[in-house]
C-alpha cells in the first residue's frame, strides 16, 4: 500500500497557535521534538490539540510547553489517567535552549509556540522568540492585510 497524501499543502499540521502572528513579531523560529504519551499522540492523530494561550518555559536546562491542551479520545486505555492540561518537555539542543533562555531574559522577549505539526511519524513543534506589538503596530498589520486583499480582487476583476 502507497502513502497517503493530503491535498492540502498543510495537511501535516495539527494545530496552529493564529493569535501569535496577531499578537506579536516573530524574531526567530526553532524546531522542538516533544515528549508525548500514546494517547496524546493518538488524539493528535485526530485533531484534537489546542495552542491557544500556549507558552514555552525554560527552567534547569530544559524547555516546556505550558497551557496546551490535547482532549483524550473516550477510546483510550482505561489503565493510563488522562491529563490533557499537563506541562509537556520540549525536546531540544543545549545550545538552542541557551539561546532561547538568554532572549527570554530581555525585556518584552517571550517565547511562544506557532504550530503543531506531523514530520514523518514525530510530532514536532515550531516555536518562535517573540516581541509583543503594540496596538498602531496590529492596526498597520490589519489595514496592510486589508489592501492586498482589495488589490487582488481588483486583479481579478481586471483579468
Amino acid at each position: 500500500m502507497g502513502k497517503k497524501k493530503g491535498n492540502m499543502p498543510n495537511s501535516n499540521v495539527i494545530a496552529q497557535n493564529r493569535k501569535a502572528r496577531h499578537e506579536y513579531h516573530i524574531e526567530e523560529t526553532f524546531e522542538a521534538g516533544l515528549s508525548l504519551a500514546g494517547w496524546e499522540v493518538k488524539s493528535l492523530r485526530a485533531g484534537k490539540g489546542q495552542l491557544t494561550d500556549t507558552y514555552i518555559l525554560v527552567k534547569n536546562g530544559e524547555a516546556w510547553l505550558l497551557g496546551s491542551h490535547f482532549t483524550p479520545l473516550n477510546t483510550t486505555s482505561t489503565h493510563s489517567i488522562a491529563e490533557p492540561d499537563r506541562t509537556r518537555k520540549l525536546l531540544l539542543h543545549k545550545k538552542e535552549i541557551a539561546r532561547i533562555f538568554s532572549r527570554t531574559q530581555d525585556k518584552g522577549h517571550t517565547c511562544v509556540p506557532l504550530k503543531l505539526y506531523w514530520k514523518g511519524h514525530m510530532v514536532k513543534c515550531e516555536l518562535a522568540l517573540v516581541v509583543g506589538k503594540k496596538l498602531h503596530d496590529k492596526r498597520a498589520t490589519e489595514k496592510t492585510r486589508d489592501w492586498e486583499r482589495q488589490k487582488a480582487r481588483i486583479m481579478r476583476s481586471q483579468n
